[in-house]
């Protein structure tokens, strides 16, 4: 049974695999290891990479995800899927340096801490491999959000370079989020201040190949998760994202509708026709960009087929919001109250079918 296995969550770093691989059998000498490459179906080929290594090293595993995505998710099948006592977590860029690992592994180990971070902020490190100084206030920024909304009093919480116990990461498991943000922030947050984190001096290596995963998407998955472990019990995450996607639409809808009726002096009933459709285009984009992220639809069949379901399921919802307002003004609820509630009874039903009927999923 190998004593540590090294978790490396993969989108497109076919190019990547072998270089590491090779890295880590240097970096970890006589431990017993294993890599296991949880790979997001990369369009590159990156399972397949990892699997003809695999042919000549039992070492490295593959799990292979389809239409499942997400950082923080496949942490979890990883670790999972290994009978290791310990499990480390990091990327497969070639940015986070695999010599840390046995002076991480030697510190869990030995009790001096619960989890082991490596940080590119604590004295001797280096973020140099950050592109640019942009990048390098943007990620000490997500940094200072993280640790004013969730507490962790780390010098790199976004860091995502980490080692623990592999049981410890299964227990939290059915608490965390699993949102697709930095899941150490998720994992401490569902550990309540119980785990003791020491910090390692990271030098942040330049990326060899592969785009940085430090974009708008990756961002805008941050604030989602923190939404989620805040409040996320209040109101769903994911009918959050899509009651604010509709709330976009609405603006998009009076956009159009301002533009062609009083602008070109368009007729009102076609010109409320061409800004419902373009609000239903609207939405249905970006909620497969964002709130479906994780079972986006690809390909122009698939989109098609896609954005035709929406029309019809946001049809229904209409229907559902008509009728309830009306049934409620008819008996004499206020107006704004009544249309509302309406609002709020076609949103729900339009979450409900488009997630079963759409996405596939609630």
């Amino acid at each position: 049974m190998p004593t540590l296995a090294i978790i490396l969550p993969t989108l497109n770093e076919a190019e990547n695999i072998a270089p590491l691989v090779a890295r880590l059998d240097a970096a970890l000498g006589a431990v017993d290891w294993e890599a296991i490459v949880v790979d997001d179906d990369s369009a590159d080929g990156t399972a397949d990479a990892a699997r003809l290594l695999a042919r000549d090293d039992p070492r490295i595993r593959v799990i292979q995800r389809i239409g499942r995505r997400g950082l923080a998710s496949a942490v979890v099948e990883g670790a999972c899927a290994t009978a290791a006592e310990f499990v480390a977590v990091m990327d497969a860029d070639l940015q986070h340096d695999p010599a840390l690992l046995p002076a991480m592994l030697g510190a869990v180990q030995g009790g001096e801490a619960d989890v082991a971070l490596a940080s590119r902020f604590v004295d001797g490190a280096s973020a140099e491999g950050l592109d640019g100084a942009r990048r390098e206030t943007a990620s000490r920024f997500a940094n200072r959000l993280a640790r004013g909304l969730t507490g962790a009093k780390l010098t790199d919480p976004m860091s995502g370079y980490f080692l623990m116990q592999t049981s410890t990461l299964r227990d939290l498991a059915p608490r965390l989020s699993g949102i697709g943000f930095k899941i150490l922030l998720d994992i401490l947050g569902a550990a309540k201040g119980q785990l003791v984190v020491r910090e390692f001096p990271l030098q942040f290596a330049p990326r060899q190949s592969g785009h940085s995963k430090l974009d708008t998407a990756i961002a805008f998955e941050f604030l989602v998760g923190l939404y989620d472990r805040l409040l996320g019990r209040i109101v769903p995450t994911r009918f959050a994202l899509f009651a604010t996607v509709g709330a976009l639409g609405v603006g998009v809808h009076m956009a159009v509708l301002a533009l062609l009726y009083l602008t070109l002096g368009s007729g009102f009933v076609p010109a409320q026709a061409a800004a419902t459709f373009a609000a239903m285009s609207f939405n249905f984009w970006l909620n497969n960009q964002l709130t479906y992220a994780d079972q986006r639809l690809h390909g122009a069949g698939r989109m098609l087929r896609g954005w035709l379901g929406f029309c019809a399921t946001c049809a229904v919802g209409a229907l559902a919001n008509v009728a309830l307002a009306g049934w409620l003004e008819g008996r004499g609820v206020y107006w704004a109250l009544a249309a509302g509630a309406g609002i709020v009874i076609g949103a729900v039903w339009n979450y409900a079918l488009s997630s079963r009927f759409v996405w596939g999923r609630y």
